[in-house]
This record gives structure tokens, C-alpha cells and sequence, in this order.
């Protein structure tokens, strides 16, 4: 099976797509899955935007409308995950996972999935330590505080993946595992990366619960993103002395390393996406103390009957079958001739997706608007605490493309002064 990584997406389908057929074209080859490592960026319309944590200056409708429209079609079937720019309400309406367009499946807030006998797992957004042990308190509208946490990483959904028992060949996050940079040439990367020198010796650069997933399930590859940039490295495990392969790549630009295709071995095709029975337990073992509010899961309510709950779920597999829920729109897409205007969607929008894949589990829909559900949407951790623990995207030059843009800007008024 060939399949394409792609590094930050950032809403540039149709530049990505194109690139792929161009590599199909002068190898001769079919690539059979794409896999994007976040910052895809799914704005279906206007409204999308104001969920989008970028600065209102690169604010763009980009082209992932026109697949959500049904205007294109993904050529390649498309799997992704969450970063740390995204418009961040859609997400939530398939936080278990679903197609988002026709042929481009979201892997869900945490996941697993598969595609013929290749099984993928993988966590969306990014690692701040003040908010993983909260639950997930954000809804639209966000504010400034909230469309951004709503993007950290929490331990309940780590927590659900640490459960997984089962082989994982692939595993993708958006930000890298902490500690990565032991295992390949970290100083070629601080060459062309140079403010990542002091958090590589400081042992801070990455997630820290990703290196615990990392060592927990120790998949075949591991996908990442995040730090515009390409990085491999190679982890030997020390008990069973298996190996992960790690690569992260770039975001899509001219010139810039942001896609790569792997070939793993599978069985013969043709290949299409199912459910994944494991995850579907531990989904519904795991969805009666999903954390709504601010407070941390109380996973001491989880009583685990793994073996009767798959055996269940196999049942319904059987009866029903193992692909995803059709797709559905749940708002309008972006017309060029009638702008939506802003605001003119409060609510979460029903996602019959999620609707259906929770009744296929007997298990009910937490996700909508209501008193229960809902908390203030002013951050339980106060702005002005500035610990140890703030990533950079935390601080006031709050994210890579910042930092890329304020780097470039120092290098033409150097240049400048030469002149």
C-alpha cells in the first residue's frame, strides 16, 4: 500500500491534491491513502472563520469548502487530525470521528481507525500542561481564551488510546513526541531551526503524553507535524526491541519538504475505511465519564468489561457492517455570490453523523447545547499565570508561523542594512 503523509495542511487541498497526482503521474503509480497531521483547517463557510485560532490577517476560505460543497472531490481518500489551527467548531460536531467532506475522514479528537488491514491511530492538537487534566469545557462561540484551549490535548482522550491492546501501524499527532530529537540528527534540525536548540537541551521540546502513547503502543510509524519542518528518527523499543519510524514534515509551500510517500506492506485491496472494533469498546466503556465541564474525568466511575462489551460491538459490526456513517452537511457551504453573515449560526448544528454512530453505540449525544453540558466559556485557568510549563504557542509570538514570520523579517531588515 502506498500512502502519502502530508505535514500541515493549512486549507491547501487543492495544491496538495495536485501534487499527488503529479508524483502518481511521473512514477506511474496509484497512492492509496493520504494522511494530513493536522492544522487542515475544515472552514466550510464565513462562520468557520471566527472558530479559526489565526490572526484575522490570514484569514482565508483556502479550498476545503469546495470539497464540503461537493463542488470537488478528494482524488485520494484523506484521513486527518487536529492541530492547533482549525476551525475548531466543526471539529467538535465529529468529535468521535467522521467524514468532513465526501471522501476526507477526520480521525476525531482521538482515534482509530482502518483502512484495509492498515490500523491508524491518532490525537489531535496540541500539549499545554495547564489544561490537559481538564475536561472539555469549550463551545462555540469561543472566545480569545477558548478557541484556543479547545485545541489542547486532554487526558481523558489519552487516555482511551493508552487502552488499546491491539498492533498499531501507523500513529499520527500534530505536535511531536518529547524526547524524539534524541533518536535522529537533532543538530542538523537546530541548524535550520535554531530557537529549537534551548528546549531540545532543556528535554522540553514536545508532548510529553505523546511519548507515553509512543511508548505504550509502539506503532510501526509515527506521523507529526506541527514544526514546519522535516525531521526522521528511528526508536527502538528496549522489551521487545520493535522499532518506530518517526518522520514530521512541513507545511504545504513552495519548496518545503510537506509530503511524503511511505509503502507498507497489506493485504491486496481494493481498500476503504471500517470501524475498528477495539476502539468502539473502549469508546463506549470510556463515554459515560466524558469530562463536559472543567473538572478531570473520574475514571474510577469506568467499570472495564473489554471482552463483553467486543463482543457486543462485534455483533452490531456484523449486523450492520463496518464502514462509517454517510456524510451529511450540517451548515451551508461557502457561495462567492451570497456571503453568510456572521453569526448567523449560534448553536452547535445537529451532526448526523455523530447522531447515527451514537445510537449505533446505545450511547447518548453529550455534544449539543444544554445546561448540563455547557459551562461558562472563560477559561478555569487563569490568563495571567505564566509557569514553566507554557509552550510556545502560549506566549505572546504564540505560534511557529509567527515565530517563521518574525525570523524572515529579521533576516530582510539584515539584508537591508547590507544594502
Amino acid at each position: 500500500m502506498r500512502i502519502a503523509v502530508e505535514g500541515c495542511m493549512h486549507g491547501e487541498l487543492d495544491n496538495v491534491y495536485k501534487t499527488l497526482q503529479y508524483i502518481e503521474e511521473i512514477n506511474n503509480y496509484k497512492i492509496d491513502l493520504l494522511l494530513c497531521c493536522g492544522d487542515f483547517q475544515a472552514v466550510r463557510n464565513e462562520n468557520d472563520m471566527e472558530s479559526l485560532n489565526v490572526p484575522r490577517k490570514y484569514r482565508e476560505m483556502k479550498s476545503f469548502w469546495k470539497y464540503y460543497s461537493g463542488e470537488e472531490v478528494a482524488p485520494v481518500p484523506t484521513i486527518f487530525i487536529g492541530g492547533n489551527h482549525e476551525a475548531s467548531n466543526y471539529l467538535w460536531e465529529l468529535y468521535y470521528g467522521g467524514w468532513a467532506a465526501p471522501n476526507i475522514y477526520f480521525l476525531g479528537f482521538a482515534g482509530v481507525i482502518k483502512f484495509g488491514n492498515i490500523r491508524i491511530a491518532g490525537l489531535s492538537g496540541i500539549y499545554n500542561a495547564r489544561h490537559y487534566h481538564l475536561g472539555h469545557y469549550e463551545r462555540p462561540p469561543y472566545n480569545e481564551s477558548t478557541i484556543r484551549s479547545i485545541y489542547h490535548i486532554r487526558e481523558y482522550d489519552v487516555h482511551k488510546l493508552m487502552h488499546v491492546e491491539e498492533p498499531i501501524d501507523i500513529f499520527l499527532s500534530h505536535d511531536w513526541p518529547r524526547g524524539i530529537t534524541d533518536y535522529g540528527n537533532w543538530k542538523e534540525l537546530v541548524r535550520h531551526k535554531q530557537y529549537f536548540e534551548k528546549e531540545i537541551q532543556d528535554g522540553t521540546l514536545g508532548s510529553e503524553p505523546a511519548t507515553q502513547l509512543l511508548e505504550k503502543l509502539k506503532p510501526s510509524y509515527w506521523f507529526s507535524a506541527h514544526l514546519h519542518c522535516k525531521f526522521a528518527a528511528v526508536v527502538q523499543h528496549g522489551e521487545d526491541g520493535s522499532l518506530t519510524k518517526f518522520l514530521a514534515l512541513d507545511k504545504c509551500l513552495p519548496g518545503r519538504k510537506f509530503l511524503q510517500v511511505v509503502e507498507i506492506e497489506s493485504g491486496p485491496g481494493p481498500y476503504e475505511l471500517q470501524y475498528d472494533e477495539e476502539w468502539l469498546a473502549i469508546t463506549q466503556n470510556f463515554n459515560s465519564v466524558f469530562p463536559l465541564t472543567s473538572k478531570s474525568a473520574n475514571f474510577r466511575g469506568v467499570k472495564l468489561d473489554m471482552q463483553d462489551c467486543r463482543q457486543w460491538v462485534r455483533s452490531r459490526l456484523q449486523e450492520r457492517g463496518a464502514k462509517p456513517f454517510e456524510f451529511a452537511r450540517t451548515v451551508p457551504c461557502y457561495n462567492r455570490s451570497q456571503p453568510v453573515p456572521i453569526g448567523s449560526f449560534s448553536e452547535i448544528p445537529r451532526n448526523l453523523q455523530t447522531e447515527s454512530f451514537l445510537q449505533f453505540l446505545e450511547l447518548p449525544n453529550l455534544l449539543e447545547n444544554g445546561s448540563e453540558s455547557r459551562e461558562a466559556t472563560q477559561s478555569p485557568v487563569s490568563l495571567n499565570q505564566r509557569g514553566p510549563d507554557l509552550d510556545p504557542e502560549e506566549i505572546p509570538i504564540d505560534d511557529v508561523d509567527e515565530l517563521e514570520e518574525i525570523a524572515e523579517d529579521e533576516d530582510a531588515a539584515a539584508e537591508n542594512a547590507r544594502i
